[in-house]
């Protein structure tokens, strides 16, 4: 196993922590590189989050499981390492999984990932258990789950393990032997002796179109009475306004019938518009609520200007889901509301084909509500990290034609360029509720029936905000908070 030195660590921090674009309010890496949130949970009273973290990148590839924990699923502190890759069922890395309260102990389900000598993929699902909640100890028999199930590829990982009715259940992604995506369930009395039940979704099952060569990441949950089917489905053609990512996520909601495995379902749902979304990993706390956090990135795209201080991506703040007209809702849980200092307000502001800027509404930390309301307009929005001379611009406007909401950052500094857009049903009010934070940006329509995460680089002179419409009058109410 590869160790950083003391000396080397120093250093890389002093790198990574002058860099512009390192957030204020979002997890990121200490150093090196971030990607799928693992092991999610409240226990004892204290959110515990993972994250798949190397710290040696972009030098070499060695995956490790990071570990926060926090009170209030805002401020989090950094613990050791959780897993690192030391048995021989996972000289490659200790891959995406779940965790889970086995009688008083905090335990973790991962995939151990092996290249072998001749360079092929073997995977294994492990577990690790803690008494203390900081310092794991492998199982001394592991791999609970050696062999790749027959019909399967070794694309074979990400367990997501919760109980129901007495009894552990798993939820694997994996790929069949034809190249398609799909999502097993397996059952435990204990969690070590593991029997597969059947697939829960796949590609082409139950008239489903084909969504996909793979399907990463699975969450298995019961939301407001439905169960739901959360994964990202790699392979997907864009269609229109959606899947435009180079892959994708999204959600099956329907039945779970848990003697079979299958799911009885409808149509997949993107999860989030944005151009960086991706992982996501969900629990229920001891208040009830059903919360997410995801990766604010896509595999395989790495050409952040971030790179070249020796670290990559972060994660997004914490949400609290709802259904809602059969859709998942995703809203920033309340506590966030600990981050807001020196409200500014504006109410009943008329925007007459015009651009307008007001008074202490700028910055690149920030929380901005907006509520719109209009008769007769064709299109209305906000201009966000603008230099003075909109050379530079992150662009979010409404289109009353098209009846459609865009996000456009090809003007937004050292980030990819596009544009991403969803409809949203005719009316005459919109909300829109962003959190801005140096290089990343979250938007919230409609009280979470939309949402946007996406990475932008602007330099550090543009932060202005300006506000306009075309084609007739917009109304809107304003709140602003620094962060």
């Amino acid at each position: 196993m590869t160790k950083i030195s003391i000396k080397t660590s120093r250093e890389l921090n002093e790198k990574v922590n002058g860099d512009y674009y390192r957030l204020k309010y979002h997890l990121m890496p200490s150093v090196g590189f971030l990607n799928d949130p693992n092991g999610f949970i409240q226990f004892n009273g204290e959110y515990h989050l993972f994250y798949q973290f190397n710290p040696l990148y972009p030098k070499d590839k060695m995956v490790y499981w990071a570990h926060v924990k926090s009170s209030d699923l805002i401020h989090w502190s950094m613990l050791s390492p959780a897993l690192c890759p030391s048995e021989w069922y996972e000289t490659h890395g200790c891959y995406s999984g779940s965790a889970v309260n086995n009688n008083g102990k905090l335990t973790l389900i991962y995939t151990g990932n092996v290249k072998n000598e001749l360079g092929k993929r073997e995977t294994y699902q492990c577990i690790a258990q803690s008494i203390d909640c900081e310092h794991f100890v492998k199982y001394k028999n592991n791999p609970v789950i050696s062999n790749v199930p027959k019909g399967y590829t070794t694309h074979f990982r990400d367990p997501k393990v919760w109980k129901y009715d007495g009894l552990w259940y798993m939820a694997i992604g994996t790929q069949t032997e034809k190249e398609e995506g799909v999502v097993l369930l397996y059952r435990s009395e204990d969690l070590l002796a593991w029997n597969k039940i059947g697939e829960v979704a796949g590609a082409n099952i139950n008239g489903l179109d084909y969504l996909g060569y793979m399907w990463e990441c699975p969450n298995l949950f019961n939301l407001d009475g439905k169960d739901i089917l959360l994964f990202c489905p790699q392979g997907v053609e864009p269609k229109g306004d959606l899947y435009n990512n180079r892959y994708q996520c999204g959600y099956l909601l329907g039945k779970l019938d848990y003697k079979t495995g299958k799911l009885a379902y409808g149509d997949f749902i993107e999860l989030d518009r944005g151009f960086e979304f991706y992982a996501p990993q969900v629990t229920q706390d001891e208040k009830g609520r059903l919360l997410l956090v995801g990766w604010m990135g896509i595999p395989e795209e790495e050409d952040s200007p971030t790179v070249k201080n020796n670290w990559l991506h972060c994660l997004t703040i914490i949400r609290e889901l709802h259904i809602k007209n059969n859709k998942i809702y995703q809203n920033p849980v309340e506590e966030i509301k600990l981050l807001r200092t020196n409200e500014t307000r504006y109410d009943n502001v008329l925007i007459n084909n015009e651009q307008i800027k007001l008074d202490n509404i700028y910055g690149d930390c920030f929380e901005l509500i907006c509520d719109f309301s209009w008769e007769n307009v064709l299109e209305f929005g906000i201009k966000l990290r603008c230099d003075d001379k909109e050379n530079e611009k992150t662009l979010l406007y409404y289109n009353t034609e098209e009846k459609k909401i865009i996000l456009d950052r090809c003007k937004s500094g050292l980030s990819k360029t596009g544009v991403r857009k969803c409809e949203i049903e005719k009316c005459k009010k919109l909300s829109i509720r962003l959190f801005m934070d140096k290089s990343s940006v979250e938007i919230f329509i409609n009280k979470g029936e939309e949402t946007f995460s996406s990475r932008i680089y602007p330099k550090k002179e543009s932060k202005n905000i300006f506000f306009y419409a075309k084609g007739g009058i917009v109304n809107v109410n304003i709140k602003h908070w620094n962060i």
